[in-house]
Order: structure tokens, then sequence, then C-alpha cells
């Protein structure tokens, strides 16, 4: 995104959890391509804090605008990570 269109949008509890999201699937999609325990980790760090930010992101939404669609996306990621996971906890290097 560039700069002047961050600056049109507003810094609202659903936009942050849409960008929360994004990084989430940005970080999934590098631990695809490289599942090694340090890419899962990252991507598992990338889901607490998606989780969190969708949370949150009814508190700041008028009229649940934009929730839903950020609850959707965060399940949707987390089934692409779960993906990754391999038997006994241990990631594939």
């Amino acid at each position: 995104m560039k700069h002047y269109e961050s600056s049109l949008r507003t810094n609202s509890t659903v936009d942050q959890s849409q960008d929360a999201v994004t990084k989430l699937h940005n970080s999934v999609t590098q631990a695809m391509s490289h599942p090694t325990g340090q890419m899962i980790e990252q991507a598992e760090n990338s889901l607490e804090h998606a989780e969190e930010a969708v949370r949150h992101a009814p508190e700041g939404s008028v009229g649940g605008h934009g929730v839903d669609l950020a609850e959707e996306r965060l399940e949707e990621e987390k089934r692409r990570l779960a993906s990754l996971d391999v038997p006994g906890g241990q990631a594939r290097d």
C-alpha cells in the first residue's frame, strides 16, 4: 500500500485487524514456501497477533462492517497454517 493510500484510511480496529490478517497471510505464505521451524514459529506469532486484533475489531466497527471479512480471512489463514503442522509438534526443516 502506498503511503498516501494509508493516510486516507482510518486507524479503526477493523483496519488494524485487516492489516494483521494480511501480515498473517504473508507470514503463512512464507512458511509454506520455506517450512522451517523458524518460519512456522514466526507465522504462529503472527497468528496470535491477528487473533487479538480480530477479537478487538468489533469495538471500532460501525454496525459490524468489515468484522465478518476479517474473521473469515483469519479462519482461512488458520487452516493454511494448520496444514504445515507436523505430528509431534516438530517443524520440518
